[in-house]
């Protein structure tokens, strides 16, 4: 049987740009339906998307705000991973993010990207 494909997405943008954040989301849960195993793997701004009650503030356009589509793309076992020194330069803890996150060092974002069949950035 062959192997089940794998995309990363990586995102680097913050609540400041709103616009960018619901591109990764929406395409991870649309992966994850299409049996791709889908990862977000949060840095830097990134950071603030899932910190616990940011998602709530974010809403661009008709889509619903961002902490529904976050909750959506969770149960359907998108993956979210969150870099721990971007925890640390951004001064936040393990107890700042919303349920579900795994946090985890600089050298799962190499294996990631070594073993997706495809990367995309945000």
């Amino acid at each position: 049987m062959p192997e089940k494909k794998r995309i990363l997405y990586v995102q680097t943008s913050g609540v400041d740009t709103p616009m960018r954040l619901y591109s990764p989301i929406v395409l991870a849960t649309v992966a994850q339906s299409m049996n791709v195993d889908a990862t977000v793997y949060f840095l830097a701004k990134g950071l603030t998307v899932i910190k616990k009650g940011e998602a709530e503030k974010v809403q661009a356009g008709d889509f619903p705000p961002l902490s529904e589509l976050l909750k959506k793309a969770l149960d359907a076992g998108v993956k979210f991973k969150v870099c721990d020194q971007s925890s640390q330069l951004m001064g936040l803890g393990r107890g700042d993010y919303i349920d579900g996150v795994e946090i985890v060092g600089a050298a799962t974002l190499n294996d990631l990207t070594l073993d997706a069949d495809g990367v995309l950035c945000f």
